[in-house]
């Protein structure tokens, strides 16, 4: 199986978690839209609470009922992808750049399950770049300190993400950071450290939010716990 079968399979696996009435949160990413189409076909009486413009989009298509988190109590299930799986199931997410929308998911959520194919689990974080949103007003002060933050830890300062199409802006009108890969030593620090300055809205760092993970692999799909 290839990367691509195997984020199939995680995605198809995590649909058949869904129940009729419940409200599930659809994440953002390659992964997440295997979900959103198994979920699709399964054609339950279910509503969705996207975590991205571009997840919404393909709901619509797709024919799911969407609704808004501000207009529900809970959300019952939320099925997401992640850039990195590491040891207790901490995350590194956000290369789609929908994480702060994803992490306002997560943790209005009973329930989450991160989806993923065999390359994502890694031994420890930081092998792939940390992305942290930014307000735009006075965004490169803000970046500067980040470049302090990073020092502190031994990593390597942020780069502002662009595209092909200039500067990359979230569904919330942010811009996104990336701190260059290096392993983190101590995520949850990290993770504090960031959301302390102001300026960031939030940052990749998913810890203690899985409840489980649907890891795609040649061998089938693997289910882990924290």
């Amino acid at each position: 199986m290839n990367a691509d079968d195997q984020k199939k399979a995680s995605g198809e696996a995590a649909a058949l978690l869904v129940e009729p009435g419940m409200v599930v949160g659809l994440g953002t990413g390659s992964t997440a839209a295997w979900f959103v189409k198994a979920l699709a076909a399964r054609k339950l009486d279910i509503r969705g609470v996207p975590t991205s413009e571009a997840t919404a989009n393909l709901a619509r298509e797709l024919g799911i009922a969407l609704t808004a988190l501000d207009d529900v109590k809970s959300i019952d299930l939320t099925v997401d992808g992640a850039d990195e799986v590491g040891p207790g199931l901490s995350l590194i997410k956000g290369g789609g750049a929908a994480l702060l929308r994803e992490k306002l998911v997560w943790e209005a959520s009973k329930r989450c399950v991160v989806i993923a194919d065999a390359a994502k689990q890694v031994k420890q974080l930081g092998q792939f770049r940390l992305p942290i949103e930014v307000v735009r007003f006075g965004h490169v002060h803000t970046g500067q300190r980040l470049a302090d933050i990073a020092a502190e830890f031994d990593l390597l300062p942020p780069r502002l993400r662009m595209a092909d199409r200039g500067l990359v802006v979230t569904d919330g009108g942010n811009v996104i950071y990336d701190m260059a890969p290096g392993l983190i030593a101590e995520p949850a620090a990290l993770a504090g450290a960031l959301k302390a300055v102001t300026g960031v809205v939030d940052h990749g760092l998913f810890l203690d939010l899985a409840d489980e993970a649907l890891i795609g692999t040649d061998q089938g799909v693997v289910k882990l716990l924290p």
